[in-house]
């Protein structure tokens, strides 16, 4: 039996951080994306081709004495996946569907469809759904209710003015569905967790020695997350992991240096 793997809904982005030669040519942003995905093997059959709009293309300036960075987006006229997109999906093939917040009510139809299809399942063969609600836009706030996992930014908690993530779960766990995870990343005080049995799991940050670039420590945290509860892991253990995957990344540019330390899972 192949493998169930995991399928990652929302937008692509090329994030052009450090050029050495030249930016990429005109109208190669697509390209230069799907071979960066096939050179880590992220499969790609499942991808929505547009035939309108253009690639967005953040330009991201790191400082090199603190890490962090500023992000000036050419945010495009690049649609959305719609409800229609997602239905064209073979969910035989998933085990876990993670959706990053984007056009709502379409990905609240697509979690509906995921629903239906679970019904008809055991519960050891229905695919895990987990949503991210990053942005600080009322239209996304609907997802709380929708995910199994659910993620919550420190700007979203900010926003409804929480100053901790142990109060932003405490806070917003009324949102989220029966018998699912609330998650909030807090950058260097670590991350939280609150489940069903009402205990708060905690992780604290991992730092590394020197903070190069924190760009995509949010998303590797997200994604190790789901890694180690995909697998079976506890949720204190994919916590943790988390914090620690998202740490080793602070700790130079980009994202292959991570598998160095982590390739035993």
């Amino acid at each position: 039996m192949e493998q169930r793997r995991i399928l990652c809904v929302g937008l692509v982005c090329l994030d052009i951080i450090n050029v050495v030669d030249k930016y990429p040519e005109e109208d190669t942003d697509s390209s230069f994306i799907v071979n960066d995905f096939l050179r880590r093997s992220v499969e790609t059959s499942a991808v929505v081709w547009q035939v309108k709009g253009q690639t967005p293309c953040a330009c991201c300036v790191v400082c090199p004495s603190s890490g962090s960075r500023t992000v000036v987006l050419s945010d495009t006229n690049l649609p959305d996946v719609t409800e229609n997109d997602f239905s064209k999906v073979d969910l035989r093939q998933f085990k876990w569907i993670h959706i990053e917040g984007r056009n709502a009510e379409q990905q609240v139809k697509m979690i509906q469809q995921v629903q239906i299809y679970n019904s008809r399942l055991p519960q050891q063969q229905r695919i895990t759904v987990s949503v991210e609600i990053e942005k600080t836009r009322e239209e996304l706030y609907q997802l709380f209710a929708h995910g199994d996992v659910v993620f919550v930014s420190k700007d979203v908690a900010r926003h409804f003015g929480f100053q901790t993530a142990q109060t932003a779960l405490r806070g917003l766990y009324s949102r989220v569905k029966q018998g699912a995870v609330l998650v909030c990343a807090w950058a260097e005080h670590g991350a939280d967790a609150l489940g069903p049995d009402g205990l708060l799991i905690h992780s604290d940050a991992f730092p590394p020695e020197t903070l190069v670039d924190t760009l995509g420590a949010g998303d590797t945290f997200n994604a190790a997350v789901i890694y180690k509860l995909s697998n079976g892991g506890s949720l204190q253990d994919a916590l943790t992991f988390g914090c620690r995957v998202a740490g080793r990344k602070c700790g130079f540019h980009g994202y292959d240096d991570i598998s160095e330390e982590f390739s035993d899972g």
